[in-house]
């Protein structure tokens, strides 16, 4: 099915909704670095790309996305209803976000993407293992 919105308006009614960021996702993350006494994270820094978390003198950028909206494959879920729009809105996210590591790579920076499925329980050892390049972070605290 088509969408049922002219380009233009379909474009109007997007940019009015209003992003709640991905707070649960974003939170989980905060108890993690809390947890594991990671310090020195910044939210909401203004760096192209708008990074969840930005430590900034390791230059690294944590990015928490949500599956459904960046095209993680772990679920394979698509909307019936205007499929090719949503097939066109996340590879437009794709893309994006391929355009962004590699903009904030070539300026020195480490960028770290968690997907919100690797937050469940089964997937800690692959979030824990994609969190490596915070250990050093770690000497910050007297839990190193």
């Amino acid at each position: 099915m088509s969408d049922v919105f002219d380009k233009e308006k379909r474009s109007l009614i997007m940019k009015s909704v209003k992003s709640s960021k991905n707070k649960s996702t974003e939170l989980k993350l905060i108890s993690i670095f809390k947890e594991l006494r990671i310090k020195g994270w910044k939210r909401n820094y203004k760096i192209k790309g708008k990074p969840d978390f930005v430590f900034l003198k390791p230059k690294i950028a944590v990015f928490t996305d949500g599956c459904f909206w960046h095209g993680h494959n772990c679920r394979n879920v698509t909307p019936k209803d205007n499929k090719t729009y949503w097939d066109a809105k996340i590879e437009r996210n794709i893309k994006r976000d391929e355009e962004i590591v590699k903009y904030l790579a070539q300026r020195g920076w480490i960028v770290i993407r968690i997907w919100e499925c690797e937050f469940k329980k089964k997937n800690k050892e692959s979030l824990m293992l994609k969190l490596s390049p915070l250990w050093p972070q770690m000497k910050y605290c007297d839990a190193a």
